[in-house]
């Protein structure tokens, strides 16, 4: 039996909204609809990112549409430290975890608290220029060139480690795994694990593979190329610029974001879901019954 995990109730809860994902607005409609029955008071977004302070008095945040919307909505939650309700309308949705075929029967338990609320790890990516920014998937280095090669040397706690030629680097979270470093090779990592992990993109030399780091490293990109622009994307969402000299430090961030899950959330079932592994669990037969 699954135990019913009770948070507190949610009176104040945003909607963050997809209208470029079928079904958006009628499944809003219903769940408002649940909502504002139950004396909770809402309040919805089409913008993205979310807008500054949107989420500010906010007990939870309902968002709609697939893990790109989720995303968007990453910076400002983490800010107020508002959890995150994922309802997916889109493709993969590993952020957005609920369906839209249970949400409607799930909703007034969620709204009562009835979920599990879980913490994931978030980057924190800082330039030269003292321009700072979180990620809850990961932070991409690439040149500004369209079709540009990247020369970056790579520090650990200032120690080299190497000088990456290669389309770009991928700083990934646990979480960021099953995304952009996924379809670089990079590793799946179990969301619960406190690591960051390092995977250049097409690397010149191919002995370059995934690095896996502790939770505690400091690390320093420089740009081995003199004068050469590069483009620092979060999330795939904002772009931070760099100074000439290109230097960029990423870290495990003192902030979490929360993220409100099933009861009965299961992450490598998720995993096998989403990434359509095949093969099931197979037992060995028991001699007994031959």
């Amino acid at each position: 039996m699954i135990a019913v995990l009770k948070n507190k109730a949610i009176k104040n809860l945003g909607f963050v909204l997809n209208q470029s994902k079928s079904g958006t607005f009628k499944l809003f409609g219903q769940l408002r609809e649940i909502a504002e029955d139950m004396g909770v008071s809402t309040r919805e977004t089409l913008e993205f990112p979310v807008p500054n302070g949107f989420l500010k008095g906010m007990d939870a945040c309902c968002v709609i549409g697939g893990d790109g919307t989720f995303l968007s909505a990453a910076s400002e939650s983490t800010k107020y430290q508002v959890p995150l309700i994922g309802v997916n309308r889109g493709t993969l949705g590993f952020l957005t975890t609920y369906t839209a075929e249970e949400i409607n029967s799930l909703f007034p338990s969620i709204l009562e608290g009835a979920y599990d609320l879980r913490r994931r790890g978030l980057l924190e990516c800082c330039t030269h220029d003292n321009l700072v920014d979180v990620a809850l998937n990961d932070v991409v280095i690439k040149s500004a060139s369209v079709s540009g090669i990247v020369h970056l040397n790579v520090f650990a706690d200032e120690e080299f480690v190497t000088t990456y030629i290669c389309d770009g680097l991928i700083f990934s979270t646990p979480t960021g795994s099953t995304a952009y470093t996924l379809s670089a090779g990079g590793p799946l990592i179990h969301p619960d694990s406190k690591v960051i992990s390092l995977t250049p993109i097409c690397p010149h030399a191919l002995s370059n593979r995934s690095i896996i780091l502790p939770d505690n490293v400091q690390l320093r990109v420089e740009n081995a190329v003199p004068n050469g622009q590069l483009v620092v994307a979060v999330d795939g969402q904002r772009n931070l610029s760099t100074s000439e000299d290109g230097t960029i430090s990423i870290r495990l961030s003192s902030q979490s974001l929360q993220m409100a899950q099933k009861v009965d959330y299961s992450h490598f079932d998720v995993v096998r879901r989403k990434l359509k592994w095949s093969g099931g669990y197979i037992r060995e037969p028991n001699p007994k019954n031959h």
